[in-house]
């Protein structure tokens, strides 16, 4: 056996010596890296941390003492170490492991966190509540330096400066990247500290030949000790965190077990808040991982567990891929248009742009509030930027969308990756409230594109806007062949795409986006079962077009289809539209429930939810049989 196999809980590492610990190390990288390249998921951090987490579960008492991991990716280690080792073969399945912290799952795992720069709250949360219950806990927070680019985490380093008895450990994974380099004052600050070791042994010096003085030693070294922070500064510049008021020690490597465990100890015994400042290296003991210094591996799909090679070609271009492609050939026309990106710029498609135009692009970190109103300040300076995010990391600036953007009319441009179900990321990742909470701001106009000629109108228009918010969203999915209209109503935003046209027609089905092709085949099934149908597609889903609404209350069912809630999505914005008009029409909508839906396919969670062709026009069908035919009005006699 295995000394791997031999841990069933973190207890069993406290026997080891520091020879099978470095041993223990060697096989947790060689099992991540066969698991994780035949299921695909996070290796990149997760091979970074691999002593950082054996020296936490060897010093601290988990689950007593809870560990929250910030985003949570890099907590695979702290999984086997769980007793959670047979899960791997199913890692981020359906119905297995999950690739975030899960408390289903573990004791262990206190916190569902997925989304960035939340960890230390929810430490200075539980701590805060430990002491009021007057429990024996300290609790650790795990930090990346990347997840530190975002404001919350600084609020709560505020609050945490202000409890000086919270038994709070704050461990800084500083990789120097998150899936890129870090960047800003943060990352920059860190780097001084990473490369500065003089700090503690010079401050050490001191003490040692001031208080050797006979008798006047203790006086002149308290003297000294108030010029501290002036050393500090020049010798190793930690003020930003010793200005807070929290212990600090640091920088530690991160891949020294004994160091490691002697610091945390050390942390763990002070009994207030203090800051372990730990140096690793994202994709340690993977050669490929180590030279790809784009990510590091930091997310992976199936791949060549020794080469890292992908073992499925990619044969057929991304959203992102068009995208990318798009905003080249955009800023080669106009010269006022910036890109703005939230620490992911290849993921969302915008490195291509930064190559082209090295002084118009912006990586604020993970900083979504003040990429949105820093934004709006370029919008109010003249220039029309252009925000790339994760639809799911849009619902932490909603209140920027809202208040500053939208309030001051700038022009303002969000591309909204990822957009509707994304699934094997689990619940927090979906894409599927960008709609329903974009619908509520006024003068906002949002394109959901079915296509990459699409996707460049809408993109295009949106940027010609400069009054108004305007969004384009779409999936992380392949790009579907282009779906050629046959005619269109309206133009403009209010444009709407006929598809498909039945004269005899009696439904009406409205696609939106990556659900056009949907609404096609479920009008083939409909013609199977002799009800003819009309496919429309408004490549611009918000406001509601009047043209759609014309076209509707001539209809007696209407279908509509969105990768989105349904609450709150355009389909009810449709159905509301169509009673103000005095339509009876039936409006039927499809779309994603109001609930958090599990890791799983895309496929498998559409399923799920009944969002297939053969389930929406089985569904639709009994709808239509059930619903009476609208008699023509008689004429009038003359």
């Amino acid at each position: 056996m295995s000394l791997l196999e031999s841990i069933n809980s973190p207890r069993d590492l406290r026997s080891l010596s520091r020879r099978q610990l470095d041993k223990l190390a060697e096989e947790i990288r060689a099992f991540l890296i066969t698991k994780v390249s035949r299921t695909g998921g996070h290796l990149g951090p997760n091979l970074g941390v691999v002593e950082l987490t054996l020296a936490i579960h060897k010093v601290f008492d988990s689950p007593n003492d809870p560990i929250v991991f910030d985003t949570g990716h890099q907590s695979y280690v702290h999984k086997m170490l769980t007793g959670r080792l047979a899960g791997f073969d199913e890692l981020r399945q359906r119905g297995g492991l999950s690739g975030y912290p899960e408390p289903l799952e573990s004791d262990h795992d206190w916190v569902r966190n997925s989304h960035a720069s939340a960890s230390l709250s929810w430490a200075e949360g539980l701590a805060k509540g430990f002491r009021l219950r007057g429990d024996d806990r300290t609790v650790v927070a795990v930090i990346g330096d990347g997840a530190l680019t975002g404001g919350m985490a600084w609020e709560a380093l505020n609050n945490i400066a202000d409890n000086a008895d919270l038994r709070l450990v704050v461990i800084v994974n500083d990789n120097g990247r998150s899936y890129t380099p870090t960047v800003g004052g943060v990352a920059n600050h860190l780097a001084g500290l990473r490369t500065d070791h003089r700090y503690e042994q010079t401050l050490s010096l001191i003490k040692r030949t001031v208080m050797r003085l006979p008798g006047i030693g203790r006086p002149i070294y308290d003297l000294m000790h108030g010029f501290k922070t002036g050393v500090k500064d020049v010798l190793a510049p930690q003020s930003m965190f010793s200005d807070l008021g929290i212990k600090y020690t640091g920088p530690i490597d991160g891949h020294d077990i004994t160091s490691l465990t002697n610091h945390l100890e050390q942390a763990r015994r002070y009994g207030g808040p203090v800051i372990v400042h730990c140096v690793t290296r994202k994709g340690r003991g993977f050669r490929a991982a180590e030279q790809n210094e784009e990510d590091r591996f930091h997310a992976i799909g199936r791949i060549n567990e020794f080469t890292g090679e992908p073992l499925s070609a990619s044969v057929q271009a991304t959203w992102t891929d068009a995208v990318a492609e798009a905003m080249v050939q955009l800023g080669q026309r106009r010269t006022d248009v910036v890109a703005i990106t939230a620490a992911m710029l290849n993921p969302v498609g915008l490195g291509r742009f930064a190559a082209a135009f090295p002084d118009r692009i912006f990586d604020v970190g993970i900083a979504e509030q003040h990429a949105i109103v820093s934004a709006s300040g370029l919008a109010k300076a003249g220039l029309h930027p252009v925000v790339a995010l994760y639809s799911t990391f849009l619902n932490r600036a909603f209140d920027q969308v809202l208040m500053d953007a939208a309030l001051h009319r700038v022009g303002v441009t969000l591309l909204l990756d990822r957009a509707g179900i994304t699934g094997t990321d689990g619940p927090s990742h979906n894409g599927m409230w960008d709609m329903t909470l974009l619908g509520l701001v006024p003068g906002l106009r949002l394109a959901a594109p079915r296509d990459q000629t699409r996707l460049v109108e809408a993109l295009d228009q949106a940027v010609d806007v400069d009054d108004a918010v305007t969004v384009v969203r779409y999936s992380k999915e392949r790009l579907p062949d282009e779906v050629a209209a046959v005619s269109h109503l309206g133009d403009g935003f209010d444009r709407v795409d006929v598809l498909r046209r039945d004269e005899t027609a009696r439904v009406l089905i409205v696609g939106y986006g990556q659900f056009v092709g949907m609404a096609l085949s479920v009008a083939d099934r409909l013609r199977d079962q002799g009800i003819g149908a009309t496919v429309v597609d408004p490549l611009w889903a918000l406001p509601i077009s009047p043209d759609l609404v014309a076209l509707a209350t001539g209809f007696d069912v209407v279908l509509t289809l969105e990768d989105n809630l349904v609450e709150g999505g355009v389909g009810q914005r449709v159905s509301s539209r169509l009673a103000e008009a005095g339509s009876d029409a039936r409006v039927l909508t499809f779309g994603i429930p109001q609930r958090f839906l599990e890791q799983g396919t895309r496929e498998e969670v559409l399923d799920e939810v009944g969002l297939t062709a053969p389930k929406v026009a089985l569904e639709a069908l009994g709808a239509i049989l059930a619903q009476p035919v609208r008699q023509p009005e008689p004429e009038r006699q003359a």
